[in-house]
């Protein structure tokens, strides 16, 4: 298993587990959403990531960051995605975790954004996680 795929099921695992994000969201961290007729929200998804490769001669090191995008519909209010963000953000941010196969490093969260949709109604947060991974 890749260090990027490993790092997304320890966050995923570890966003599951959490009582305070359990609490808002339940089990509803998807890697891809379902689809709208069947979604639930509030609701945590997998967006984008990157990987910045570290060339060093003795070992095999990035830094991946990962975008997760946490959703919520209440009327176009944006506080009870305020709160999921900070949630999110506690689980995570410098989380002493540990990957099975590969070296984690440090986590971190170094952005969080909250905003409404076009639609008007569906709150909008973005929580960035910069990650560093030795591979083994």
């Amino acid at each position: 298993m890749s260090a990027s795929e490993e790092l997304q099921d320890l966050i995923e695992a570890t966003l599951r587990a959490d009582a305070a994000v359990g609490a808002i969201v339940g089990n509803r961290v998807y890697d891809t959403a379902p689809p709208v007729e069947r979604r639930t929200f509030p609701d945590i998804t997998f967006g984008p990531s990157d990987y910045v490769p570290e060339n060093l001669e003795c070992l095999t090191a990035g830094e991946e960051t990962f975008q997760l995008d946490c959703w919520t519909h209440d009327h176009g209010r944006l506080r009870s995605c305020r709160v999921l963000v900070k949630a999110v953000k506690a689980a995570l941010h410098d989380a002493e975790l540990v990957l099975a196969t590969n070296a984690l490093i440090r986590m971190q969260v170094e952005f969080v954004r909250v905003f409404r949709d076009p639609d008007g109604i569906t709150g909008h947060g973005v929580v960035q996680v910069t990650t560093a991974v030795e591979e083994v």
